[in-house]
């Protein structure tokens, strides 16, 4: 069976990752990069790096993004240069963003070098980024427009959010491989990512979105319970007026979705979601928090026997 998952941050990378281990399939994510920015003059991409650590099983265990086994001199250096250390650059991460940076500096694309990457990291699946162009996730926020990074790292998250912009998504043209692995999928997974800024910048991809719209999609929710697992999506929802919860992530990809799967915590959703869509959306109730290894490999589990059932039904 082959599978391709959307995918960006943590709950992303676990996702993959279980599908990968699960041998249940052949994989290819497609990973966000409208959180790329250039730090040092060093070009960092932040979602790439955390589903390739995740997928090489050399992820920090504790925050699920960076090495394991990580040191911090350099950063620990800069801070008393004075220099900015809000960013947070491990001794192990840093090579991986001055390699990239060398790389792309003569002339690479970033999909050659994620490939090169991965094939150094011992890492099966195909990991492509959305795209070679840039795609700048830009949020509009109480104190101005923000890039990502200034929102999510150095502000923490604390500006309100009423909007998101994905600057040169319209004519932005997906990596090589991407549309052909979307055409050869039996299944398409979008994971458990911040429906905002992990998957829309994906799909605000023209050609990316119209190629999906013809294929078996399945969403996992990234809310349980009105609660983000990790990040800022349920207040990224609050802040612009809805009401977050499994449903309004299944509102979210709608025009998209065969299936969808939330937590079992969410299962009195159910009805009202399929009623909601004349059935057109299947959902499936599970355990979808992923605090282990053996946890994701059981939830890939579950969205791939589903998705099995869902392609039956097509």
């Amino acid at each position: 069976m082959k599978v391709v998952a959307l995918a960006g941050g943590v709950g992303g990378a676990k996702l993959a990752d279980g599908i990968a281990r699960s041998g249940l399939s052949t994989l290819t994510v497609i990973v966000n990069t409208g959180d790329d920015f250039k730090h040092f003059g060093l070009y960092i991409s932040p979602d790439l790096d955390t589903v390739c650590y995740n997928l090489a099983g050399m992820e920090n265990p504790e925050s699920g993004w960076g090495r394991t086994e990580e040191s911090w001199e350099t950063l620990s250096e800069i801070e008393k240069l004075g220099g900015p250390a809000w960013f947070s650059l491990g001794n192990r991460d840093l090579a991986t963003h001055l390699e990239r940076t060398r790389r792309l500096n003569n002339g690479e694309e970033l999909s050659q070098v994620t490939a090169d990457f991965c094939r150094s990291w011992g890492i099966e699946a195909t990991v492509l980024p959305m795209s070679d162009d840039l795609v700048p996730t830009v949020v509009k926020t109480n104190q101005g427009d923000l890039s990502f990074q200034d929102y999510f790292v150095k502000l923490k998250c604390e500006p309100e959010v009423d909007g998101f912009l994905y600057q040169g998504a319209e004519i932005a043209q997906p990596a090589p491989g991407v549309i052909e692995a979307i055409d050869q999928a039996d299944l398409i997974v979008i994971c458990p990512s911040n429906p905002w800024v992990s998957i829309a910048p994906i799909l605000a991809i023209p050609d990316i979105r119209s190629t999906l719209m013809e294929k078996v999609v399945i969403a996992v929710s990234p809310i349980i319970s009105g609660n983000a697992v990790k990040g800022p999506a349920a207040k990224m929802y609050l802040e612009m007026g809805i009401q977050p919860s499994a449903a309004v992530v299944a509102d979210h990809y709608s025009d998209l979705l065969t299936g969808f799967i939330l937590d079992k915590q969410d299962q009195a959703l159910i009805s009202d979601i399929e009623l909601k869509y004349s059935d057109s959306i299947k959902v499936l109730p599970t355990n979808t928090w992923m605090k282990t290894r053996e946890d994701r490999v059981k939830v890939a589990e579950d969205v791939i026997n589903f998705g099995q059932t869902l392609i039956k039904e097509v």
